[in-house]
């Protein structure tokens, strides 16, 4: 086949681009594949962050591509339509993941179905932070897709909801597997200025508000002795709430923090020297995080909402608090370090998972989706 797929690609950072650069690598090796990017993904003034791009100590694998569409200019997306159409392909694949994508893509997917499958990969239906006109949006988008791929249950009930007709198939979120091995956790430790013997508990990734950090915090300061907290993660937004709980906990000095951008050969640092991974989450769909903590054989504590549950509770990977409150966590993050027997059946049970999440299996299962709409 030849397959069109329609992204951020390098030299935009984060999880979507890298997924993306998998997902491109993976597909190549069967298919021809070409890769159409974002020459703006965001105006400046709407991006939270410190930078969109990757930067000259960052490790991220180029993926060659034609950088076209411009979110915030109409005119590029008929040239971008144009180029992609030029092309013929058998396939469209474009990520969706926020509403602000669905004026631009959607203007391509709706022409491009005339001519070719176009399939959505949807990491949300329904955003973390909604506002009032995202469903409106998102249907717009949804009309130029033949068929959707969610990577999680929780999405597809917010897919069905909007499109009842639906195609769909769930895929859930493959590993990442290009951080390396796990270094020796005593080397890690010393390498991020850590204090050894401790329980570590890890918060990692992009610091945004529906994210709980600050549950965590809270929760935190509720634990005994002998635990280290360490966060890991460009804030998206002020970080001054949460300093003001940090500065009033009673075991601040056992925060460590690391306030921005994780590049790939730093994150291994940090999973090496955690005994667990912590997403008190208030909302959720599936998280990036937890395909890289299973890469690392980190087992982690996750909140009841959205997909977290059906892909790390109900898969033995992790413990899942009922509650998204300081103390249920708490009470998770001490049941966790009190039976050794734990985490021993999570990393078994990671491990399961390692063998079933490839990128090969969700490329399979991806193509086989193709071929029946």
């Amino acid at each position: 086949m030849k397959i069109a797929l329609l992204s951020c690609f390098y030299p935009y950072r984060g999880g979507i681009s890298q997924f993306n650069a998998c997902l491109y690598g993976e597909l190549g090796k069967n298919h021809i594949v070409k890769a159409f990017n974002f020459s703006r993904q965001y105006p400046e003034f709407l991006f939270p962050g410190k930078t969109q791009f990757v930067t000259e100590d960052d490790e991220a694998v180029p993926v060659e591509s034609e950088s076209l569409l411009d979110t915030a200019n109409p005119f590029t997306y008929h040239s971008t339509y144009k180029a992609i159409r030029d092309w013929n392909p058998d396939v469209l694949i474009v990520r969706y993941w926020m509403s602000y994508f669905a004026p631009s893509l959607g203007y391509i997917t709706r022409r491009m179905k005339k001519y070719c499958k176009v399939v959505s990969i949807l990491d949300n239906v329904v955003p973390h932070e909604p506002r009032f006109f995202d469903t409106l949006l998102t249907k717009y988008f949804l009309k130029g897709s033949s068929g959707s791929v969610t990577l999680c249950e929780a999405v597809s009930h917010d897919l069905l909801r909007i499109q009842p007709d639906a195609k769909f198939t769930v895929i859930q979120h493959p590993l990442y597997s290009h951080f390396g091995r796990k270094k020796d956790r005593a080397e890690a430790e010393r390498k991020l200025g850590l204090k050894g013997g401790m329980k570590n508990i890890l918060f990692f990734g992009l610091i945004r508000t529906y994210k709980g950090l600050d549950i965590l915090l809270e929760a935190f300061g509720l634990l005994p002795e002998g635990y280290q907290l360490i966060i890991a993660g460009e804030p998206y937004g002020p970080f001054e709430k949460y300093q003001q709980i940090i500065d009033r906990l009673p075991n601040k000095e056992y925060i460590s923090m690391n306030l921005k951008y994780i590049k790939d050969s730093e994150v291994t640092d940090y999973f090496s020297a955690a005994d667990i991974a912590v997403l008190p989450y208030r909302s959720a769909t599936q998280s990036g995080i937890s395909s890289v903590s299973y890469h690392f054989e980190v087992p982690m504590i996750v909140t009841d909402v959205g997909g977290l549950k059906e892909t790390i509770g109900d898969r033995g990977t992790g413990l899942v608090s009922p509650e998204g409150t300081p103390e249920a966590i708490c009470k998770e993050i001490l049941r966790y370090f009190s039976d050794p027997r734990i985490r021993e059946r999570c990393i078994e049970n990671i491990r399961v998972e390692k063998e079933r999440l490839s990128w090969k299996t969700f490329a399979q299962k991806l193509t086989e989706f193709i071929g029946t709409l």
